[in-house]
């Protein structure tokens, strides 16, 4: 039985050898065309702020556009991504195609987005079927049948529900119940007192909310009523909300519960009724991930009058529509969302912000036509080896590993061999014939394109599961793990550096740039505080032995302790526990890939070009995947709402428990980047 498995990893591994040296680069001199070097601010030393050492040149020749909150690597990525997006829409315009082709859905939907007269003209009137539910109501009954409408087509209220696959189960669909229903990031940003977010709050509630329901057709008294009415619901609902670093442990944000059992704890709310206006089928039991907030929905609905209920729906409604109307809403919201939380200048030009929707909306109609121009066949075999690569320098740690038994080692070589990885673009493509895309309305697109989205989900419910499906388009700049799955998502445009051919960039930078920050990144999800929790089958179990589950938390609280002591911005710190497991994917691709790279020809060689070593181009690959700078607005959002550290302390942070990188770059002790050897954290 185990030599039937071992014949495919070693053909794998001589494959993967042979396609790699295959495409092994040529070694050029000092290249002008340098993605590492010409970044460099060399007025900054390494060991004082690596960082802006690798990346401070391009920063300080690229200040963040007035359109943007940030401004890198991806935002450049996605500049070149949408002028390709561009001549298509733009070649699907004038191509008069059959009705229900994707070059029809394509062209129609980019003309009534480009259509500004024609959106003003309509205002809220694509809306207002919905908006007369809304109105109509006369009970919590009603209340709570308008919510679901407007979850079937695309609008987040108090009801958040999906269909999602077991956790415990991964071979059946399930229905899922999760927190939800606020209008500001998160729940902090309703208790929070400090001055930043306090500014936020203050805003949102005395100018944002109110503008809005005024802008939708109330008079100014009763939009100010209904703004304080729907922020009162938000907070009492985000009084039950749990907190971005309790949402990551997954056993306590699983509960299977029957449908009886829900209406039980929940007695004002008739689930299998609500389940049928969602357009669920035949469901009789669900996951809650939070229990106690739909307990507080239960309350909310007893607790508020039908009134404020209307107003608190009418603003969802609206905000979630409101870059699709006219250009009142469509400005206000800018204002707040871009503005205020996000610190832009100005909104994109209309022909991004449509192209970002539809790219949203129909990714993988767009990328059928993305790939056939940009991604050949050539470049996927490519990174498909050097997925290979990385596992197996990943199963070398995991054998070499002191502190895990042999047991746990067996077994998580066997899920570390099981990960499928999905690189470039779907083998099959999402079928988008059902779905009605017409020039009458650019917002009435937007619903049909949610609505189908929400039926295509809909319809999982008691199917198997369909493990050919991609959750991104082969055209996003991102990638992603499963734990479910236990499979990695690399999209084509993931592996792009701008301005330069990918057979051009030499391996150690390849290996830096996407072996280390994508590829073992990704893979090592797998394997963080959260994804270890899941079996090679994807099901949350517990498959450790006790003692070595406690050996790798008392290792991954270290590098919690790292990233909490630093500051980001004013007193705001780092939330070391709730970004733990991006950190964890940091250092365990950083290491990963590193030991992949020397195994190439380049490391080997040990030949400089344009002055840097093999593995000093290895580390400047690496930092060269979070190129960038962001607005204090940003930062401030990031570390409230998003479990990835800064871009800078992805670098400067997984770096300094690199023993590779002091070597690389002379870091002494008494330097800014230098951490004592016994505080270095080495997990995998």
């Amino acid at each position: 039985m185990n030599k039937i498995k071992q014949k495919p990893v070693i053909y794998i591994a001589v494959l993967t050898a042979f396609v790699l040296c295959a495409y092994q680069t040529k070694t050029i001199v000092d290249p002008p065309n340098d993605p590492v070097f010409n970044n460099l601010d060399q007025t900054v030393s390494p060991g004082a702020d690596f960082f802006m050492y690798a990346n401070g040149g391009w920063i300080k020749r690229n200040p963040i556009p007035p359109a943007y909150s940030s401004w890198g690597i991806g935002n450049v990525v996605q500049e070149e991504i949408r002028d390709r997006l561009k001549k298509i829409n733009e070649s699907a315009l004038k191509a008069n195609a059959a009705k229900g082709t994707g070059t029809q859905k394509i062209g129609d939907f980019y003309f009534t987005g480009l259509d500004s007269a024609g959106i003003e003209k309509m205002g809220i009137s694509p809306l207002q079927e919905q908006l007369n539910i809304i109105d109509q109501a006369k009970d919590e009954h009603d209340i709570l049948n308008a919510a679901a409408l407007l979850t079937t087509t695309g609008t987040r209220n108090f009801i958040g529900s999906r269909v999602g696959q077991d956790d415990k189960n991964s071979s059946k669909m399930m229905v899922q119940l999760g927190q939800t229903g606020l209008g500001l990031p998160n729940r902090d940003y309703y208790f929070k007192t400090d001055a930043r977010t306090t500014r936020i709050r203050n805003d949102y509630t005395t100018k944002y909310l109110p503008t809005m329901l005024a802008l939708s057709g109330w008079d100014e008294q009763k939009a100010a009523v209904g703004a304080k009415s729907a922020y009162n619901i938000e907070k009492f609902l985000a009084d039950s909300s749990r907190k971005l670093e309790d949402l990551r442990d997954p056993y306590k944000n699983y509960h299977k519960i029957s449908v009886a059992g829900l209406n039980r704890i929940t007695p004002g709310i008739d689930w299998d009724d609500l389940f049928t206006k969602l357009q669920f089928k035949a469901v009789d039991s669900v996951i809650v991930g939070q229990p106690e907030y739909y307990k507080a929905v239960d309350k909310a609905l007893k607790t508020f009058t039908i009134d404020d209920w209307k107003a608190y729906l009418r603003l969802k409604l609206i905000t979630s529509y409101a870059a699709y109307l006219n250009n009142a809403i469509a400005e206000e919201n800018f204002r707040f969302s871009g503005k205020v939380l996000r610190g832009q200048k100005e909104q994109l030009p209309r022909w991004k912000r449509v192209l970002d929707t539809e790219n949203g909306l129909m990714g993988e109609l767009l990328g059928q036509l993305f790939v056939q121009e940009y991604f050949p066949e050539r470049s996927k075999i490519r990174y498909v080896a050097m997925v290979e690569a990385i596992r197996q320098s990943y199963r070398e740690h995991i054998q070499k590993l002191d502190w895990m038994s042999p047991e746990t080692k067996q077994k998580a070589l066997a899920k570390l061999n099981a990960i499928h990885p999905k690189v470039g673009y779907p083998d099959i493509w999402k079928d988008f014939s059902t779905l009605n895309i017409s020039r009458d309305s650019y917002a009435g697109n937007v619903i049909q394109a949610r609505h189908w989205s929400y039926m295509i989900n809909v319809n999982k419910l008691g199917k198997p599961v369909n493990h050919q499906e991609w959750n991104m388009s082969p055209q996003t700049y991102n990638a992603n793990y499963s734990p479910s799955n236990n499979e990695i998502t690399l999209p084509a445009a993931q592996f792009l550096i701008p301005g330069i051919k990918d057979d051009e960039v030499d391996d150690a930078v390849t290996y830096g740039y996407v072996a280390a920050s994508t590829i073992g990144h990704e893979i090592t999800h797998g394997f963080d505080d959260e994804g270890r929790q899941y079996d090679i089958k994807g099901n949350l179990k517990a498959w450790w032995t006790p003692q070595d589950s406690v050996k790798f938390t008392q290792r991954a609280q270290m590098l919690v302790n790292q990233f909490n002591s630093y500051v980001v911005l004013d007193s705001l710190h780092v939330n070391g526990k709730a970004t733990l497991g991006e950190n964890i994917a940091d250092l365990g691709g950083i290491v990963l890939g590193l030991d992949a790279f020397k195994k190439t020809q380049q490391y080997k060689d040990g030949k400089k070009i344009n002055g840097l070593t093999p593995l000093q181009r290895f580390f400047l690959g690496y930092s060269l995947g979070w190129l960038g700078h962001e607005r204090d607005e940003v930062l401030a959002n990031q570390i409230l709402t998003d479990v990835h550290s800064p871009g800078f302390l992805r670098v400067n942070g997984p770096f300094t428990d690199v023993p590779e990188f002091y070597k690389a770059f002379n870091i002494k002790k008494g330097d800014k980047m230098w951490l004592d050897p016994d505080k270095r954290v080495k997990i995998w």
